[in-house]
């Protein structure tokens, strides 16, 4: 089964919670590198994700990106 755009960006977005790795995302939202990117510029460029430095570079969701994620469940309630 197919997962829909958003339903991937769910995904990322809650993966990186708590900061993540872009390895991390690739591996827990079962993602290739090629596929992630593009969500991971997408979520950054709406200012939904945030790049934290540190030891490697980590990807966080933004309060932004928090609301989003509580949007996008909510739609995905409704429209099961």
């Amino acid at each position: 089964m197919h997962r829909s755009k958003s339903e991937i960006m769910l995904e990322v977005l809650n993966i990186c919670r708590n900061g993540a790795s872009k390895t991390r995302i690739v591996y827990k939202a079962n993602l290739n590198f090629k596929t992630a990117t593009p969500y991971i510029d997408l979520l950054s460029g709406k200012g939904l994700l945030r790049i934290r430095e540190g030891p490697g570079k980590l990807y966080e969701t933004t309060p932004n990106g928090m609301e989003v994620m509580k949007t996008l469940r909510q739609l995905g309630t409704c429209l099961s």
